[in-house]
Parts: C-alpha cells; sequence; structure tokens
C-alpha cells in the first residue's frame, strides 16, 4: 500500500522567525550575504560564491543576457534558458562573458543612407540618444560616425533626409583602440571633454562605446561577481536529451556553471547526465534537481550534482500539482533537504548547496527560505517584471505590467522538458500571464537586500550560515496570518474618498 510521509505539507506562509538578541555589532552594513553556489570540501571554500543568494530561473521569460549582466553586477547569477538552438543559447553566453563595465555594445545603430525617420523611431525604442552609424547598420560593423538627438530635429530637418546629413564623421571623431582599458577611457572623456568615446579595432569595427555619464559605473557596483578574469560569471540551463552536443559548446562558450533542468530530476536520465557531464568536463560546476525530499537530494549528490534545486508544483506559473497531483509544500521541502544536505556533509566531507526554487510570493519568504537551510534563491516572477527581463511590458488601465509565462505553457513549447510519452505537450504544466511591471532590477533588488539584511539583523545574524544555525521558527495560524497584516483603511483608500 501507498506510504504516508509524516508531517503536512508546508508552505513559507506558515512561517514566522522569532527574533534573537541582537548585538551591538550586528547591523545592516555588516551583514554579509555571501554563499556557496557549488560543492566544497566542509570546511574550505567554495570555488564560486554569490556575492548576494539570487539566481533567476532557466526561463524563457526570465533570463535574458540583459538581466544577467544586470543581476552579476549586483553579485547574483542568471541562468541562461536552453529551450532553443544550440547556437542562441551559445550565443547569450558570449554576450555576458563580453560584457566589460563601462564598455557598452552599442544597440541603436543606423547606416548612413537611413532616413532621419527611422533614427528618430530607433531611438524612441530604444530610450538612448546617441546611435552609431556603421556600414550595415549593426553595432560591430565600420564605425562611419556617430549622430546624437541634439544633432537633428522633427522641425528642421525632413523625416526622408539621410543620417548622413547629420552625422559627425568618424575621421573628426575622437576613437580609441580597443586595447584601452576602462581607467584610460574615463581620462580621455574627461580630459577631452568628450561625452562618448567609441572603441574601435585595427579594422575599424566597432566594438564599444564609452559614456561620460557611465563613470561611476564600477562605484555603483561593488559586489559584482566576476571569474578570476574580471568577466561577469554566467550560467546556462541544460537537458537530458541534447546535453551531449549542448554542453561541449556552452562550455567552450565560457559558461561558468551548468545546471540540469527538469520538473522532476529524481531520474536516472539525469544521474546519467550528470555523470557524464562531470567525466568529460570536470571543470564546470553542475546543478541538478528538482527534488522535495532528503532521498531525491541524495540520489542527485550521489551523482555527482555540484548543487541541488529544490521545488515542484510552487512556482506562481507552475500547475504542475493541479495537473499531476505531484510536489510538496515549499517549506517543507527545504527543511527536508537541508537536514539531508547536512547529513551528506557529515557522512562524505562534501558540502553540496541547496537552492529553493519556487513558493516565494513575497521578499520575507527569501529569508526564510535561508533560514530553513537553502544556501540561495532561484526565482522566475521576482525577476520577469524588471526591464531587462525579455518579456513585453504592456500598459493597462492599472498600470504596467511584464509578460510572464512558464515552461510548461503551450507558449514555451518545451516538450523535452515536460516529457509526457510523445512530441510536444499533452497537457500543460505552466500558464501564460502577466506580473506587475517593477522597473529597474538594480533598484528592485536593493530593496529586497535591505529587507533581508534588516531580518538577519532582528535575528543576530551577520551571515548566511549563521543564520541557518541559530534561526528560530514558529509555525503559523491562520488567525495569527491575518494579524500580520495593516487593518486600518489605508491613506490612499481614503483619499480616494476626499475626492469623490
Amino acid at each position: 500500500m501507498a506510504q504516508i510521509i509524516e508531517g503536512v505539507s508546508r508552505t513559507f506562509n506558515e512561517f514566522l522567525l522569532l527574533p534573537n538578541r541582537t548585538r551591538t555589532d550586528c547591523s545592516p552594513e555588516a551583514v554579509d550575504l555571501r554563499t556557496p553556489l557549488v560543492r566544497h570540501a566542509r570546511d574550505e571554500p567554495s570555488p564560486i560564491e554569490l556575492r548576494t543568494p539570487f539566481t533567476s530561473a532557466i526561463m524563457q521569460s526570465v533570463s535574458s543576457p540583459e538581466l544577467a549582466i544586470a543581476l552579476a553586477r549586483d553579485g547574483g547569477l542568471s541562468f541562461l534558458h536552453h529551450n532553443r538552438p544550440v547556437a542562441d543559447q551559445v550565443a547569450d553566453v558570449r554576450a555576458v562573458k563580453n560584457f566589460k563595465a563601462g564598455f557598452v555594445v552599442s544597440d541603436t545603430n543606423v547606416r548612413p543612407q537611413d532616413p532621419l525617420g527611422r533614427l528618430r523611431e530607433l531611438m524612441r525604442t530604444t530610450g538612448h540618444s546617441t546611435a552609431a552609424v556603421t556600414h550595415d547598420g549593426t553595432g560591430t560593423g565600420r564605425l562611419l560616425g556617430l549622430v546624437t538627438s541634439r544633432d537633428f530635429h522633427p522641425q528642421r530637418h525632413r523625416s526622408d533626409e539621410p543620417v548622413s546629413s547629420r552625422m559627425v564623421p568618424v575621421d573628426v571623431l575622437a576613437c580609441a583602440t580597443d586595447d584601452i582599458t576602462l581607467s584610460q577611457a574615463n581620462s580621455r572623456l574627461w580630459d577631452e571633454r568628450l561625452d562618448c568615446l567609441p572603441v574601435v579595432d585595427a579594422e575599424g569595427l566597432l566594438r564599444y562605446l564609452v559614456f561620460r555619464s557611465d563613470y561611476s559605473d564600477n562605484k555603483r557596483f561593488p559586489h559584482q561577481l566576476v571569474d578570476q578574469d574580471k568577466r561577469l560569471r554566467v550560467g546556462a540551463g541544460v537537458n537530458t536529451h541534447d546535453y551531449r552536443e549542448r554542453v561541449p559548446r556552452l562550455a567552450e562558450a565560457g559558461a561558468d556553471v551548468l545546471c540540469f533542468d527538469s520538473s522532476d530530476g529524481f531520474s536516472d536520465w539525469q544521474a546519467q547526465a550528470i555523470a557524464w557531464s562531470k567525466e568529460h568536463f570536470p571543470q564546470i560546476p553542475v546543478g541538478g534537481g528538482n527534488v522535495v525530499d532528503g532521498e531525491g537530494f541524495r540520489f542527485l549528490a550521489e551523482a555527482g550534482a555540484d548543487f541541488v534545486k529544490v521545488g515542484v508544483g510552487g512556482g506562481s506559473i507552475c500547475i504542475t500539482r493541479d495537473q499531476k497531483g505531484i510536489g510538496r509544500g515549499q517549506a517543507s521541502a527545504v527543511l527536508d533537504v537541508a537536514a539531508a544536505r547536512d547529513a551528506f556533509a557529515e557522512r562524505t566531507g562534501q558540502y553540496v548547496p541547496i537552492c529553493s526554487d519556487g513558493g516565494l510570493v513575497h521578499d520575507y519568504h527569501m529569508s526564510l527560505a535561508l533560514a530553513m537551510g537553502a544556501d540561495f534563491v532561484m526565482m522566475g516572477r521576482y525577476f520577469a517584471r524588471f526591464d531587462q527581463a525579455p518579456g513585453a511590458k504592456l500598459p493597462t488601465r492599472d498600470g504596467f505590467v511584464k509578460e510572464y509565462w512558464g515552461e510548461g505553457s503551450s507558449r514555451a513549447r518545451n516538450w523535452q522538458r515536460y516529457e509526457q510519452g510523445g512530441q510536444g505537450l499533452v497537457f500543460e504544466e505552466g500558464v501564460d500571464g502577466y506580473v506587475p511591471y517593477a522597473g529597474d532590477l538594480s533598484e528592485g533588488l536593493a530593496v529586497t537586500v535591505a529587507k533581508m539584511k534588516a531580518t538577519m539583523v532582528s535575528c543576530g545574524a551577520l551571515t548566511v550560515r549563521d543564520f541557518q544555525a541559530t534561526a528560530r521558527l514558529t509555525v503559523v495560524s491562520e488567525q495569527s496570518f491575518q494579524e500580520s497584516h495593516a487593518t486600518v483603511a489605508l491613506r490612499d483608500a481614503t483619499d480616494s474618498f476626499d475626492r469623490a
């Protein structure tokens, strides 16, 4: 007969943290959010440490190169999705690895024969006021000149006039060669009173633009996650179908870490794929998942996984539990897997970090996940709200929203991840929807980090490891859950009553 697991399947909503003693040296400024990303000897540091405990989900609607760059600059890591041709994923990995802080790859580009009307529309679309004029209209073509919004005006210059009539030609531009450092480029910007310094290679092909407005760029991001060559780190998702082709290409492109992506990682296919990757590319850490209990964790850890993702059915766009009746409350899953991780470390001397993936509706849920033992969290809905996510920004009556769809939805067409016995999805395990628009990633993440640090201070912890070791949790009743929320009429509501 079926086995009944003891205990209730619980979510993060069912727990609160109890405050611990806050010492005088315990302040938000002193909190260190560094956390291990991949397997390491228990008494040694991890080969890769996150500066902040956040990773973005392996999803089409979340992890673009732009978001990967923004998140790495704030100390986290993105996993670029794999539901597409290998060449496309490889190109995105290279785009992140080739990014240089302060060196901007131009995304507003025109040809000299293009009409000013097209340039005006392009600037409106990208929001940038400086365009590179190249021979083929790309950001890597031969540089012919620059044109800014100050060089033409719709009331003085016809929209059908060519860009060449208003651009500043390259032979009178101050340019730099591609061996210039950011410090040298910034010095030239100020010494020569330049707003923009194009960087070209020996053939005159455009590499980057350096702007005076980005002078303080590095100082804005003191916790960037970089490799030994000072390049931003980036992860990539892989599947158990074409990994023999995909993994070598991603390794060559410079991916820092891989993750086998499956709605159910407790499978022989994933164990075999992890073992193959570790045998052929031992230099690249590879994670596995998803699992919901200690047995699943041990299975993947023994197969060689360098981290394990926890969570089935808890995502905001996931309907696996509705469709298949499979999953577990995220809090229960994290607590169980964390206990298995600690036992595995005690037995083998190897610490295998775990990632809480799903069930994170509110900012404080992230703190709860860490307190319960997660080393870092992975989020989709949270990051899909920001400018850097690939979903379209759309206006509604109540404000802007961003598109967000699940990998198990028909829109994603990710039948390989959700194998259902044939080609294509027989039924959906995810939905297609919208999330409220939240602006720039760096600004939004700063608020979340501030909340997390304040929570840890109230719990008397200065590091994630201390937080896990000393956190005290209490189960919440329905009545105490309701007590957690404001019960007065909010000011914006009374203002609307006054106006009426």
